[in-house]
């Protein structure tokens, strides 16, 4: 299998795919497991729980704009530990 056909509309994208049996089987275990109403629903719970367990933090996008806040913060510079220390003192 492997025929992936992909087209947007209103921002969302519509696939049309081809899974094997077993693929297909799984998402009808977890669409009935979640009270899903399509295999949609099922294949984004899928994909969601994918992301959050193995996709690393700096790939994520909350990561991506936590860390464009983070450089465009102020920060005073401090040359050692000590002068750092002197001044929060």
């Amino acid at each position: 299998m492997g025929n992936i056909l992909v087209y947007t509309w209103d921002n969302m994208v519509q696939a049309v795919i081809n899974i094997k049996d077993r693929a297909n089987r799984v998402l009808n275990i977890v669409k009935a497991k979640y009270g899903f109403k399509d295999k949609n629903q099922a294949i984004e719970h899928v994909i969601e729980r994918y992301e959050s367990a193995f996709l690393e933090p700096e790939l994520r996008p909350e990561y991506i704009g936590k860390l464009e806040k983070i450089r465009k913060g102020k920060y005073t510079r401090f040359n050692s530990v000590d002068e750092l220390k002197k001044k929060t003192s």
